[in-house]
């Protein structure tokens, strides 16, 4: 005992030292555990978030020990999200809207040495961004963005092998990369920097970390879906993912609607036709509207307006109202019920709000139709525009073979035959057919700068794409951008933006 504190009495400097760091960083380390520890049940939680099984979650979420875990924060935020994502419910959202300012404070407070801090406070941040654009607010989400940019760069650069930081980086990246060069100088304003191929490969990166491997591989298919290019290899990749997630809720839906959206209405009714259902899932309408539209594309009128109507009786939101009467008012109007479909489309006038493409685009027929009127071929352009959107082109052809471009009175009218009959022929992978009638619909889009002429250049930028032609290529994707104010604006500007950055 003697010797034991003679020698304790001895200890060097250095010796001294080393215990004090010793002790500083097991303290250290006992704190970063405590504050961000992914527990059995807060596994369960967030697995089950992400599936859409929001009560099972919750319920997991309210036997965890400690209110101050920064993992449980993250959780019961992702949770939120998803609800109110899924709702669309503005009294829910008001209710909710000060929880971000509280859990941001709350993490603050904790360790500041786990990467785990900076990654749940971005992540907060980005979860309310998607949610403030989904409700109108979108100055507050896009210094959201901002913010969790920097906190995620941050991290990137004091911890570089924290593979979640990549999921959120890399998607932030892909959208700067996006940005067409005239506007590059506001990202470099703000301090954001980042390139398409770059997200990419931290997307992937992000795809080895066991908890955020699903999620990374959902975000890059919808990346490829809606602003690069969705190729049949996606398309597998996404079927892929779907049989290896047969109770996600989410993932069924989201791959319902990116196959609908790249003209793959039958897929789309596939996959929402199996998928998960039950109590513990969270209450999803807008998939109604969703089948209400794909059925509107095989002309099955009447299947159509049972599900929209059932959309509009389940369903609490302010967005995709002008969608749904618009697509009761063409159930109606597509059956020559003309007097019959009118009050859909008043009603698609004055409810709800404009800020998806869907709602603006019902907005835009339904202030044309009402104060002018149609004229009986638009009928045939409208059978023809549902069926070719729903990948049904057999159907498309049949209703447009009968007729010219010299048949249509109005300028609209013969630029959208045309790039009706261009898109129909390149889904059929026919794309010679396909240019001159897209060309033709570019050249009678540019005196009234009609969307016709934004859509046919961004899908003539492909064909030249994919013909190693850059320069057309180039030259018709920025003829894309150049179209003002058209319905379908973000959409067509995001994949113009994306592809001239590829090239």
């Amino acid at each position: 005992m003697t010797q034991f504190i003679t020698d304790w009495r001895g200890l060097t400097s250095v010796g001294f030292r080393s215990i004090c760091i010793i002790r500083v960083l097991f303290f250290s380390l006992s704190a970063t555990a405590q504050d961000f520890a992914w527990t059995p049940g807060l596994q369960r939680a967030y697995s089950d978030a992400q599936k859409l099984k929001v009560q099972p979650a919750r319920r997991l979420l309210a036997n965890e020990p400690s209110a101050t875990n920064g993992i449980r924060i993250f959780v019961e935020d992702f949770s939120d999200m998803v609800t109110l994502l899924v709702s669309d419910d503005d009294k829910a959202f008001a209710q909710a809207k000060n929880r971000e300012d509280d859990r941001l404070n709350a993490l603050q407070k904790l360790s500041d040495q786990s990467p785990w801090q900076r990654f749940a406070q971005a992540e907060v941040r980005l979860h309310w961004a998607f949610v403030k654009l989904k409700f109108g607010k979108e100055v507050s989400a896009c210094w959201d963005v901002i913010r969790a940019y920097r906190l995620l760069v941050d991290n990137r650069n004091r911890f570089p092998n924290f593979l979640p930081t990549y999921k959120s980086l890399g998607t932030l990246h892909i959208l700067i990369g996006s940005v067409p060069e005239n506007y590059t100088w506001v990202t470099k304003l703000l301090g954001l920097q980042g390139t398409i191929r770059q997200g990419q490969q931290e997307l992937a990166k992000a795809q080895q970390d066991p908890l955020m491997r699903t999620e990374a591989q959902l975000i890059d298919l919808l990346v490829r879906a809606y602003i690069l290019k969705f190729t049949d290899a996606d398309g597998r990749s996404l079927q892929r993912l779907v049989s290896n997630n047969p109770d996600n809720l989410l993932i069924h839906f989201l791959a319902a609607t990116t196959e609908q959206k790249n003209g793959h209405s039958a897929q789309a009714l596939a996959y929402l036709a199996n998928r998960p259902a039950g109590g513990d899932y969270l209450p999803m309408p807008i998939i109604d509207n969703i089948l209400g539209d794909v059925y509107l594309q095989q002309g099955e009128y009447n299947s159509a307006g049972e599900h929209l109507r059932q959309f509009l009786r389940t369903y609490k939101g302010q967005n995709f109202l002008k969608d749904a009467y618009y697509k009761l008012f063409l159930c109606y109007w597509l059956t020559n019920q003309d007097e019959q479909a009118r009050p859909y489309l008043q009603k698609a006038a004055t409810v709800g709000r404009v800020v998806v493409e869907a709602d603006k685009a019902a907005q835009k027929f339904a202030e044309v139709y009402l104060s002018r009127g149609t004229s009986p071929s638009q009928k045939v352009l409208m059978r023809a525009r549902l069926a070719s959107d729903g990948g049904f082109t057999d159907s498309a052809l049949a209703y447009l073979r009968p007729y010219s471009e010299v048949r249509f009175a109005l300028p609209a009218e013969k630029a959208e035959y045309n790039y009706r009959l261009g898109r129909i022929y390149q889904r059929r992978n026919d794309p010679e057919t396909a240019i001159p009638y897209l060309k033709r619909a570019v050249s009678l889009s540019e005196t009234g700068q009609l969307s016709f002429g934004a859509t046919a250049s961004l899908q003539l930028g492909y064909i030249y794409q994919q013909k190693n032609d850059r320069d057309t290529a180039r030259s018709y994707f920025q003829k894309a951008l150049r179209y003002k104010n058209h319905e379908y604006k973000n959409s067509v500007d995001n994949k113009a933006r994306a592809a001239l950055n590829g090239l």
